[in-house]
């Protein structure tokens, strides 16, 4: 009987965990109106198109993000940007003359990853040199 209940539990509390954890991904759909992504895409892409820079335009959109998404995890920037990318590749009609704004979302992360490469000696063009290569 102890064992019966017990496993009504244990199915009750891994039903409802599922529940959960499929509400975000339905929730952050970027072809959704109201999903975060959309709403992320909206304020960026009126922001730009109004005059204002990439850094403000971001910050208000990452923020409303952010602040809207529904998983029990923080969104990164990384990926609130591939969110707005997404709404915005998905619906152009929608943001229209936005696609012109989207690489300044990656921007910022294409000079750490060339400033990081950099400093680890790391050169995509072949790099070391002979004797660099051999000296220990």
């Amino acid at each position: 009987m102890l064992r019966s209940r017990l496993g009504q539990a244990i199915t009750a509390s891994l039903l409802a965990a599922a529940g959960l954890v499929g509400l975000p991904a339905a929730a952050l759909a970027a072809d959704n109106p109201s999903s975060p992504a959309a709403k992320g895409a909206q304020v960026y892409c009126f922001m730009r198109n109004s005059g204002n820079n990439h850094e403000v335009s971001w910050l208000a959109a990452y923020a409303l993000i952010k602040r809207q998404s529904a998983s029990l995890f923080k969104t990164s920037p990384e990926h609130a940007a591939v969110m707005i990318t997404e709404a915005v590749v998905q619906n152009p009609g929608t943001f229209p003359d936005c696609g012109k704004y989207l690489g300044d979302l990656y921007a910022s992360a294409a000079q750490e990853q060339k400033d990081q490469s950099e400093s680890s000696g790391y050169s995509p063009q072949g790099g070391a040199t002979r004797n660099e290569r051999y000296a220990y």
